[in-house]
């Protein structure tokens, strides 16, 4: 059964814990970034339901009880545009086209995708995201420095 991904309390949440770090989760700022993890709360917080599967899961139980989907770039795009299993899904889908709750990954050195944001507004054509790493609250897409976008469309959640 898929049921509705609710974009307004993914924005909601992302832009209440922008700045700062929600402390049911680990900050993951010094090893590696914090980008997916942050990105990965703000999907759970519209979606309400992790994927256990211990193998290809989306799931956060600690910082050392994770799935790989749940704090890298690369395993969260295949997790969301997977086929079958539970948890959010999502197409890939030009930047212009997307919704608030929609994901933005940028490719930002020659070799890999390597952040990931989410879309909080969208105002007169104009992109606004939020982040962790840098942290960021409502900035403009065209502010980052990226060589490729990668956009991700919510699509619904599998439960």
């Amino acid at each position: 059964m898929i049921k509705k991904y609710n974009r307004k309390e993914a924005v909601s949440y992302a832009e209440n814990w922008a700045l700062s770090s929600n402390p049911k989760f680990y900050h993951f700022g010094g090893i590696g970034g914090d980008c997916t993890n942050f990105i990965s709360q703000c999907l759970f917080a519209g979606c309400g339901i992790m994927n256990y599967n211990r193998n290809d899961g989306w799931y956060y139980i600690s910082s050392y009880k994770r799935s790989p989907s749940w704090t890298s770039v690369e395993f969260l795009e295949r997790f969301l545009t997977r086929t079958g299993g539970v948890g959010p899904m999502a197409e890939i889908a030009p930047v212009n086209t997307l919704e608030i709750g929609d994901l933005i990954q940028l490719r930002q050195n020659p070799t890999h995708f390597n952040h990931t944001v989410i879309i909080t507004k969208i105002e007169n054509g104009e992109i606004f995201v939020s982040a962790h790493s840098n942290d960021a609250l409502n900035k403009p897409l065209k502010e980052y420095f990226y060589l490729e976008l990668k956009g991700l469309h919510i699509t619904g959640v599998n439960v």
